[in-house]
Formats: C-alpha cells, sequence, structure tokens
C-alpha cells in the first residue's frame, strides 16, 4: 500500500508542477502578446519568450505565421513525450 500511495503522491507532484509550467508560460504568452490579439507573431516571441522564438517554425505546425497558447502546449506535450 505505502508504494502506491508513494506512486500516486509522485503523480500529484508532477501534476502540480506542469500546472505551474502552464501558468507560468500562459503568464509570459500574455505579456508578448503586446496587441493582445490572443497569437504571438515571431517578432513577439523573440521579444518576450526567447524559447518559443527559437523553435517558432517547429511550433507554428499551420505556417500562419503566429502561435497561441494551445499550439505552444501541444509542442510542450510533445517534447515531454505526450
Amino acid at each position: 500500500m505505502a508504494v502506491g500511495a508513494t506512486i500516486f503522491i509522485g503523480l500529484g507532484a508532477a501534476q502540480a508542477q506542469n500546472a505551474a509550467q502552464l501558468a507560468a508560460m500562459e503568464s509570459k504568452f500574455a505579456a508578448a502578446d503586446k496587441d493582445g490579439d490572443g497569437k504571438l507573431t515571431a517578432e513577439e516571441a523573440k521579444a518576450g519568450m526567447p524559447r518559443v522564438s527559437a523553435n517558432f517554425e517547429k511550433i507554428d505546425k499551420g505556417r500562419k505565421g503566429f502561435v497561441t497558447v494551445e499550439d505552444i502546449k501541444d509542442a510542450m506535450a510533445v517534447m515531454m513525450g505526450r
């Protein structure tokens, strides 16, 4: 029983960390989104989210010229193996 509880607690901590990472990313996104349209252009990403900027072409799968929070979440999930 203790092993199961330990695994469960570990999963809870991982989920909390993921939630914190998502919240931090969303906050950075909002700050970088200078025009408040819910989209980051390559220029906005370069100024406010350097990791997104460095991977902009990979994240912008539809070649729209911008990325959204959902695009970044999808890229994060792929990088984390989900």
